[in-house]
């Protein structure tokens, strides 16, 4: 079966959007669709290459079911195969004698009961065994005993990146490669331009693309068009542009290009983000309020796949449990990476039809809506295991299975480096760093965990939480996670040395955290906190007064005041919000001006309405 002339004409599915009103030329076609239609009306395998991100993938996926109707597009994961998932030998009944006897069953998809045409995704990173059976694909359109051009296969390609650093394999057998039709494409040889502009229809991306295209081949490498998307999707939802930009081995890509002898060039990156965001009107802003709970809330609202990256115990897990069950009212379906097994997620079985199918885990099945969590996503138990979620983010998909009424995919995991110490995490490579919408390196203040203390475990979370703000430094807070001022916390509260709940760092040596300022608040000797300052509100407002009398800049009492409305949490501002309001009124001005820029949503509120009591005149 062969197919001679695609269906789709020039206008065909074409909505007009501001960067293309009209609709493109046929001899504007890009490259690779014309290497598709020919090599389908010649009935010949067809070889890609191309670099990461260029929409080698989303143009087979995309185009073949609009040129040819009733054509499916079935794709195989190359990179994430095992030799039982494509053909298996299993025992079945045979018809005419009654006996068991073996039959190679093949895997669902291959038998989708109409013309399909079979892309092999990331086909040279596959193992030696698969490399076996695809390169049998590739030249015959066979597999096992199974004629493919039986079941309805009209169509075989094949699709990777050359580079060295993301294949595990080379093809150099000359009788294999006598078989295909070969193209090398760059990202002008797919249509990723178009499939933007239809994205984000509102916006004329014509500068952007302008200022890609002028961009050295380097600079295009780092910021490729599925990067590109990633940042224009950033500015979207007036995030910083710079969060679309990966995390390769746990460093944020910069957009410089080296020098002759390899040094570190220019960093380009803050420039070029800010004339992207100037060319389609939108803000570039440096951070934004309460930044882990909106990533959440965005990757629900849009179906990203999102990572956060961040230290141990800074509340990254329990964070995203919240947001998501608020957001879809259950769960989310959760994995650990260093106990999940591929078994866990699906494994590959025979059924009375005689083909393979896959039986996926039973939390991934169901029309309720799912959020998946890839906890520590950087340790996973084996490589097999680690290749599968590739296909999972890449194609919301398992062993070609897609799950439905997935809403989104959080990955968490730490840092290479923390507190000078090199953490067991894996690495990767840009291609797979480029999988996710927004990767977001979290900071222990950006989970609001102060309050949740404070809701769990009372007064004594607020004297731990002032001492932890107040008595030390910043390096000391990133020793102390709030999942060590928990342990404090239990520690204190059934009578244990304190010094064990810190980190233990082996042969006797514990996290270098002075406890005596922590243990003098418990013990109940006298500070200055919200309570205290409330109590002797009278005096306080007195002497905030002679400061303002004194000096516009304000004085040490004026500082100490600020620095306690900024440590306190907002249930303990609330409480004392007239005191608040009384004491604000005194406070030089550009204090209280700082007390409304980059401030969650429930403080800013609470900043609102203490404004809104503070006393005239």
């Amino acid at each position: 079966m062969t197919i001679t002339e695609p269906a789709l004409t020039v206008a065909a599915g074409w909505k007009p959007n501001a960067t293309y009103p009209e609709p493109p030329r046929k001899t504007a076609r890009p490259r690779l669709e014309r290497f598709i239609d020919a090599m389908l009306s010649m009935g010949q395998t067809g070889q890609v290459f191309g670099e990461h991100g260029i929409g080698k993938t989303s143009t087979f996926m995309s185009y073949i079911p609009e040129a040819y109707p009733g054509t499916e597009v079935v794709l195989i994961p190359a990179a994430n195969l095992t030799p039982d998932d494509l053909l298996v030998n299993a025992p079945v009944r045979d018809d005419r004698s009654g006996e068991l006897a073996l039959r190679q069953l093949l895997m669902r998809q291959l038998r989708p009961g109409r013309p399909f045409v079979l892309l092999i995704d990331d086909s040279l990173q596959a193992g030696d065994t698969i490399q076996a059976q695809l390169m049998q694909v590739a030249c015959n359109w066979t597999l096992g005993e199974h004629d493919l051009r039986a079941l309805g296969c009209v169509g075989v390609f094949l699709t990777d990146n050359e580079s060295a650093a993301e294949t595990s394999a080379r093809r150099s057998d000359l009788a294999v490669l006598d078989r295909m039709v070969t193209l090398r494409i760059t990202a002008n040889d797919t249509g990723w331009r178009h499939h933007l502009a239809a994205r984000h229809s509102g916006w004329d991306l014509t500068e952007v693309f302008r200022l890609w295209a002028g961009l050295s081949p380097y600079l295009r490498h780092l910021l490729s068009p599925r990067t590109l998307e990633h940042v224009l999707d950033c500015a979207r939802d007036g995030f910083p542009l710079r969060w679309g930009l990966p995390l390769l081995n746990g460093a944020r890509v910069e957009l410089s290009e080296p020098g002759q002898d390899g040094s570190p060039g220019k960093d380009r990156t803050g420039e070029i983000l800010d004339r992207i965001a100037a060319a389609v009107g939108a803000a570039n802003p440096r951070s934004v309020p309460d930044p882990v709970r909106r990533i959440l809330r965005a990757a629900v609202r849009n179906r990203w796949a999102v990572l956060l990256q961040g230290p141990p115990g800074c509340g990254k897990t329990e964070v995203t449990k919240q947001v998501v069950a608020e957001e879809i009212g259950r769960p989310p379906v959760y994995f650990s990476l260093p106990v999940t097994n591929v078994e866990d997620l699906c494994v590959p079985i025979p059924t009375p039809d005689g083909t393979l199918d896959v039986l996926l885990t039973r939390s991934l099945l169901g029309p309720d809506p799912k959020v998946l969590v890839w906890d520590e996503y950087n340790r996973p138990k084996d490589k097999s295991t680690f290749a599968k979620l590739m296909e999972v983010t890449q194609e919301w998909s398992l062993a070609g299975r897609p799950i439905s009424h997935l809403r989104a995919q959080v990955a968490l995991q730490n840092p290479p480096y923390h507190l000078g110490r090199k953490l067991l995490v894996s690495s990767n490579n840009v291609a797979q760093a480029s999988r996710f919408t927004v990767s977001y390196e979290v900071r222990p203040e950006d989970i609001p965990a102060n309050q949740w203390l404070i809701d769990t475990y009372g007064e004594v979370a607020e004297v731990v939480l002032d001492w932890w703000k107040n008595d030390i430094d910043d390096e000391g807070r990133e020793w102390v996670t709030k999942r060590t001022l928990e342990r404090l916390i239990k520690l204190h509260q059934v009578g244990e040395p304190l010094e064990t709940g810190l980190i233990y760092l082996g042969e006797g040596e514990y996290a270098p955290i002075p406890l005596a300022g922590l243990r003098e608040r418990l013990s109940g000797r006298r500070t200055i906190g919200i309570r205290e300052l409330a109590a002797e509100a009278d005096a306080w407002e007195a002497r905030l007064a002679a400061a303002a009398a004194a000096s516009s800049e304000g004085t040490a009492d004026s500082d100490t005041v600020h620095q306690i409305f900024a440590n306190a949490e907002v249930s303990q501002l609330r409480e004392h919000i007239e005191v608040v309001a009384r004491l604000l009124r005194h406070l030089p001005p550009k204090l209280r001006a700082t007390y409304l820029v980059g401030q969650a949503e429930a403080k800013q509120r609470f900043w609102v309405d203490a404004f809104a009591r503070m006393p005239k005149g």
